[in-house]
């Protein structure tokens, strides 16, 4: 009789990650507003100057972030995703796209993972909002396994990266490289899976003649990848996003830009809210993303 394994959320091994960083690098400083602080608490004794809870003030959050990058700390930002991407907006536009400095914004929550909290809690448009900003890097990690290396190379480094974690996760994770991976060959046409919603497209597409792409850093996005996949298959692409649906479809278009092709794409309504909640499962057939739906709908996309 095989053990069942415990698997991790993508919120530990997040702040597992930070906690080493914190003792690793100087330069680390970690800000949250009241989510996820008790991963904190035992570690801010030792690091008080770099381990602070703002509450829920979260405008003074990134800007103070600003602050820090400025003064050449590294700072990590965490909250709910409406909260740390909608609501100080303005702060990460002025904050530190126009200071020009970096910092490492770590959400949960993603689009609807929880929706017995509502609207406000949900944030869907994190990601296309954060494309009328110029420099950023973003990962949609799709497996616990996934967050570690994606999250100690932003560290790491000086940029503006954001990670969009979910609570929700595929059952096996892919290695994480900074551009596309192949898990499958077809002819019929290209379709691509975001972070968490591979399982969803790998088991719609099994009995679909379909190449699969994955990533988990969805920019910068992999326009030689997707070049590479369309020269082997007809260019009937297929996007499925865990956020905005076509949130990447201009990207999939400048890839192209000298190939005819069709893009269809997957993920939350732009054009009109969902105002009854009920479990993530449902969320999905409701947007069209759950495995029969997409098998329906890329079928007679392909054909």
């Amino acid at each position: 009789m095989t053990a069942q394994v415990t698997r991790k959320q993508m919120r530990t091994v997040f702040a597992e990650t930070v906690i080493e960083s914190l003792a690793s690098d100087p330069r680390v400083v970690m800000l949250t507003a009241d989510i996820s602080s008790w991963f904190f608490w035992d570690v801010k004794k030792e690091y008080p100057d770099r381990v602070l809870n703002f509450g829920i003030r979260e405008q003074a959050m990134i800007d103070i972030a600003g602050g820090f990058a400025l003064a050449g700390m590294r700072p990590v930002v965490h909250t709910y995703a409406p909260f740390l991407i909608e609501r100080p907006f303005e702060q990460i536009k002025i904050g530190l796209n126009h200071q020009d400095v970096g910092a490492v914004l770590v959400s949960v929550g993603a689009s609807y993972d929880d929706p017995s909290w509502g609207r406000t809690h949900q944030g869907p448009g994190d990601v296309a909002l954060l494309d009328t900003l110029p420099g950023w890097t973003v990962h949609v990690p799709g497996h616990e396994d996934e967050v570690g290396p994606l999250l100690r190379k932003a560290i790491a480094g000086d940029g503006r990266v954001y990670m969009r974690l979910s609570e929700r996760a595929n059952g096996e994770p892919v290695p994480v490289t900074d551009g596309f991976t192949v898990l499958r060959k077809g002819t019929a046409g290209v379709v691509i899976a975001v972070g968490p919603m591979l399982d969803q497209v790998l088991a719609a597409t099994a009995n679909i003649d379909a190449t699969v792409l994955y990533t988990s850093t969805i920019r910068p996005f992999d326009h030689a990848g997707l070049r590479a996949a369309v020269a082997d298959a007809r260019a009937n692409v297929v996007l499925v996003e865990p956020y905005l649906k076509g949130t990447s479809s201009h990207e999939v278009n400048e890839a192209l830009t000298d190939v005819p092709h069709r893009v269809l794409s997957f993920g939350v309504w732009r054009d009109r809210e969902a105002r009854a909640y009920g479990t993530a499962e449902d969320h999905d057939k409701l947007f069209g993303v759950d495995p029969e739906s997409l098998a329906a709908s890329i079928t007679r996309f392909f054909n």
